[in-house]
């Protein structure tokens, strides 16, 4: 369901170092690596999991180290390429006064390489049809996270970062998920889909497994 003109990534985060103020480091020399597929970065929780997607898509800059997509720095590329990197984070607040159908529509015109069949299957798999025009604040947790899901693998980004995806999704969702991800990983590229989640989720042969300690 991806375009076969997006990129094959690579990413690699080299000695990274980031502390939030007044606390304890997050990250010190930390490394790691991941190529085009499905890539999962797992650990408990307060082991660093959303504070590394945030580096990723730019929205903190690493205190030390690197961390590159296909050789660039993410915060450049995020900056400088809208349609480069994919984050939206579940918990913040930034699309309430959008519906899903219009947040679809801006994201199209910003990803080069968004797939419209892509969105209708994910739309129809996580059950969200009802659910297109009303605005983001009214929906449920779980409702909302299944827009960001579909969103993310309708993107055709070379960088898809998805953070607990699980987080209130009922059981037919969780195993649309599963069956979306087993895919991408099966298939590989061309982008790099990387979930944070505290477990491996049956089923997925994931391409790479990142371990936070």
């Amino acid at each position: 369901m991806s375009s076969p003109t997006t990129p094959c990534a690579t990413l690699q985060c080299s000695d990274l170092r980031f502390a939030h103020a007044q606390g304890a480091a997050v990250f010190d020399g930390f490394t790691a690596c991941a190529a085009s597929g499905a890539a999962l970065v797992r650990g408990e929780e307060g082991t660093g999991k959303t504070t590394l997607l945030r580096l990723l898509a730019g929205e903190l800059q690493p205190q030390g180290g690197q961390v590159l997509l296909n050789g660039r720095p993410c915060g450049d590329l995020a900056a400088n390429d809208a349609g480069a990197v994919f984050w939206a984070d579940p918990r913040a607040s930034a699309l309430d006064g959008i519906s899903p159908a219009a947040w679809f529509a801006a994201l199209a015109r910003r990803h080069a390489a968004w797939d419209a069949s892509a969105l209708q299957a994910h739309v129809a798999g996580f059950g969200l049809e009802s659910h297109l025009p009303k605005a983001m604040e009214q929906l449920s947790t779980g409702t909302r996270r299944k827009a960001l899901l579909a969103a993310a693998f309708a993107c055709g980004a070379p960088l898809v970062l998805v953070d607990e995806p699980v987080a209130g999704l009922d059981r037919p969702s969780v195993q649309y998920l599963q069956q979306v991800l087993a895919q991408r990983a099966v298939r590989g590229g061309p982008g790099i889909v990387l979930v944070a989640h505290y477990d491996a989720l049956a089923g997925v042969p994931w391409n790479a497994v990142i371990d936070l300690p």
